[in-house]
């Protein structure tokens, strides 16, 4: 009986991988290419509130917006901190060529990542979710992160506000839009105070 229980569990093993890998080709397919990953690891935001939620001891969540955009728009409830992955430049400066404030990367971006996981006592090879506004800038922390070592990181791929509907409106998808919790309120511990003292 054994012998026979074994080879149909073996098959229905791989039978599951091979699904999993057809989602993940599928959805990869549909993914644009602004955000699209080196590591190729997506997740939409109801699929990372469900990985925060069964087990937030190994994952850290991580909401790279601007602080503002966090004060202003809301921001999940569940993350770990709040890193930006850009911000304004200081002093304030123009960017022609997007017709607007000139947006800079924030240097201390990966070193802040390595210390909220160690604050975690997690390291590089554990789950690390990221999101921003609609997945374009989470797609760039990543590539970012997964150069610096991080090898189980991911984009969470409609963000916090989601896609444009027709009328413009962001209320297509994303964690706001999907009914999972979020708050004005920010959290002083879960904000990196520590950024303008190195700048």
């Amino acid at each position: 009986m054994m012998a026979h229980s074994f080879p149909r569990f073996w098959s229905a093993g791989l039978a599951m991988i091979v699904v999993l890998a057809s989602v993940a080709a599928s959805r990869a397919a549909d993914i644009p290419s602004s955000r699209k990953t080196q590591r190729g690891l997506y997740m939409t935001a109801v699929e990372a509130s469900r990985a925060v939620a069964a087990d937030p001891s190994r994952v850290l969540f991580l909401d790279v917006r601007t602080p503002g955009e966090l004060m202003f728009v809301g921001a999940p409830s569940e993350i770990d901190a709040n890193v930006p992955f850009v911000d304004l430049a200081s002093p304030l400066q123009w960017d022609g060529q997007n017709n607007r404030p000139l947006f800079v990367r924030n240097e201390a971006f990966v070193s802040t990542v390595e210390r909220r996981l160690k604050e975690k006592s997690l390291g590089k090879s554990d789950q690390v979710i990221v999101m921003c506004r609609s997945g374009d800038r989470s797609a760039k922390a990543v590539d970012v992160l997964a150069s610096a070592g991080f090898t189980n990181v991911w984009t969470v791929i409609d963000g916090f506000e989601g896609d444009p509907s027709k009328d413009g409106r962001r209320d297509v998808n994303g964690w706001r839009n999907s009914g999972l919790p979020w708050t004005y309120t920010l959290d002083k511990s879960k904000l990196d105070l520590a950024r303008d003292a190195r700048e």
